[in-house]
């Protein structure tokens, strides 16, 4: 298979240094991709970078996840207007030690090949460097000349704002000697990043020629962005994480199936594993009917399970069933805590006390004195006449009494008046 083919036809390629794809039919090449681990999670907006590495290897080629320990204490100007936060050694060590097993549901570290994935972290070689040894060794090969021509550098100089301070204006010249590190250490000849990585790549390539006269190449991938233009990954609640504690496997699986048409066919060529003839078949299937969403189904189903597992797919699955008015009591009461707070998040909530409930009272007076879902009985009463009133997604009458056996995961009672409207009861 031929990788940058495969990046090509899936929409994965911006740009390409001139002998790449001879080096990589020359021979079996090792190629990395950096991540800066300022928090305990990957984000949807790295698996660009992700999906390279895995095609990569999935070519017969070595990919290398180089999370950044040194360059995350620096912070990357490309891209951005301000400065990032810095962060310490504990939390950076934490930050990895949790990207780590992220990464291990797409790269392959286990079998010993000569191809198996490899996990470094540029803080073990580059805390060994003093500021002196490094000005002297490394920062004599780059002109500032050079390094001030990059775009990213450009753009900040030019731009509104504070500028750039010293520390960030180094960020290329230490990613760079990542590059040489890797060249010398692990045999690396090539890196990927996003495309606006390009001029910190090429710093990387124009070290490892003048420093160690060897030949290296770059390759990069288009920012992914929004049919409207707005940032891919981002919501009004913030990124869509990979773990589940940030970002709950039902509103990933939701954001996936919210795609629009024009997103879906970008990112299921991608984000998913499907090859070229499936995915073709899956986009004439949905010009032919949109309204069934098929690419946005088989876009969700597929990395849920990927990133998640098959049970909170079907959890997730579930869950959007019971929240468009197909899903049963059974269902309902199967759901994961996190899924059903996810479901119903933002929904009104009421609170009330264990003893409100194990004093076996009636719908009508609960919902009205101790959760008043409703202002008045006479108003619960007609809803219960047009049989408009569910709790926990089973139809109930006036005779319906509210004891502990109403209660989900013995804390919630799940309340739905009419068709659209939900209510959550929590029990304290």
């Amino acid at each position: 298979m031929n990788f940058v083919e495969e990046l090509k036809w899936r929409g994965m390629l911006h740009d390409v240094m001139p002998g790449t794809e001879e080096q990589l039919k020359k021979e079996m090449t090792a190629a990395y991709v950096g991540i800066d681990p300022t928090a305990d999670s990957l984000h949807i907006g790295h698996l660009v970078s992700v999906m390279m590495l895995y095609h990569f290897q999935r070519c017969g080629h070595k990919p290398i996840a180089l999370l950044g320990g040194a360059t995350g204490m620096i912070g990357d100007p490309s891209g951005k207007s301000q400065e990032r936060n810095l962060l310490d050694l504990e939390t950076l060590r934490y930050n990895q030690e949790a990207i780590k097993k992220q990464l291990s549901k797409f790269l392959n570290f286990e079998d010993q090949k000569p191809n198996s994935a490899l996990l470094v972290n540029n803080y073990d070689w580059m805390s060994q460097f003093s500021f002196l040894d490094f000005i002297r060794d490394i920062g004599k090969h780059l002109t500032v000349n050079y390094m001030m021509a990059k775009d990213s550098v450009k753009k900040r100089l030019s731009g509104e704002g504070e500028g750039m301070s010293f520390t960030e204006f180094t960020y290329q010249l230490v990613q760079g000697y990542d590059f040489l590190y890797l060249y010398q250490n692990h045999q690396c000849k090539l890196q990927m990043g996003g495309s606006d990585q390009w001029g910190n790549i090429t710093t990387g390539t124009e070290l490892i020629r003048r420093k160690a006269n060897g030949e290296a190449f770059a390759l990069t991938c288009p920012l992914i962005t929004k049919a409207d233009g707005g940032k891919f990954g981002k919501t009004e609640k913030g990124n869509i994480w990979l773990d589940p504690a940030k970002t709950s496997p039902y509103t990933f699986y939701q954001f996936w199936l919210n795609c629009s048409d024009d997103d879906s066919k970008k990112y299921i060529r991608i984000f998913t594993l499907f090859n070229k003839e499936e995915i073709e078949a899956m986009e004439q299937e949905h010009d032919a009917a949109p309204h069934l969403r098929v690419l946005q189904k088989a876009l969700a189903k597929d990395l849920t399970i990927r990133v998640h597992s098959d049970e909170e797919y079907n959890a997730a699955l579930n869950a959007s069933e019971i929240l468009f008015g197909k899903g049963t009591a059974e269902s309902l009461a199967s759901l994961p805590e996190q899924t059903f707070l996810s479901v119903f998040e933002g929904v009104p909530q009421f609170d009330v006390t264990l003893s409100d409930c194990e004093s076996n009272i009636s719908i009508v007076d609960f919902l009205t004195e101790k959760a008043p879902v409703f202002a008045s009985k006479g108003e619960i009463r007609r809803m219960l006449k047009e049989n408009g009133l569910s709790i926990n997604k089973q139809k109930v009458d006036e005779n319906y009494i509210v004891s502990e056996a109403s209660l989900l995961n013995q804390k919630y009672i799940l309340v739905q008046k009419g068709k659209k409207n939900y209510y959550i009861i929590n029990v304290k």
